[in-house]
């Protein structure tokens, strides 16, 4: 871990002890919520998720919420997730829509070493102090264990044609 720069003016670390980063160093800022139980009934992706209307939410850890200042209703933000339940010994699979197996860093399924999620959603409500933050969609099992949250930003995050 490199060693902490001199802190700015309005910036605030996080309450409580820090974790210790003897090895990856994740640590869940909280939880999403969802209307899926199982892996069968789950939506695949964003675009099936919004298809059966399945809105969830993250709920946030109290010594976290100060870092949902900054976000409001309509942003777009990548929800990283922990795929808590997924299988992590795969190099090759085959997808039901597809006739061959291929590499699983070419798909996006959550079997894969590091069951790393990435979520685009866009926020319907929040509440800071609750640390509730409503999505319009999710497409991940109901109690997912939460990494991160990222703003989208379409000036960056949009691909462009050169």
């Amino acid at each position: 871990m490199s060693e902490r720069t001199a802190t700015r003016p309005g910036e605030q670390a996080f309450s409580g002890p820090a974790p210790r980063y003897d090895d990856a160093g994740l640590v869940f800022i909280g939880r999403v919520r969802s209307p899926f139980v199982t892996r069968e009934g789950c939506a695949k992706n964003r675009r099936a998720a919004r298809e059966v209307k399945a809105t969830g939410s993250l709920e946030i850890a109290p010594r976290f919420r100060p870092a949902l200042q900054g976000l409001k209703v309509g942003d777009h933000v990548f929800c990283l997730t922990w795929l808590d339940r997924a299988e992590r010994d795969l190099a090759l699979q085959k997808p039901r829509h597809l006739d061959e197996p291929r590499g699983t860093f070419s798909l996006r399924s959550p079997v894969r070493p590091n069951p790393i999620g990435m979520h685009l959603a866009r926020i319907e409500e929040i509440d800071i102090a609750a640390g509730h933050v409503k999505l319009d969609a999710v497409d991940v099992l109901d109690n997912t264990p939460l990494l991160d949250i990222k703003p989208y930003y379409a000036s960056v995050d949009m691909p462009h044609e050169n």
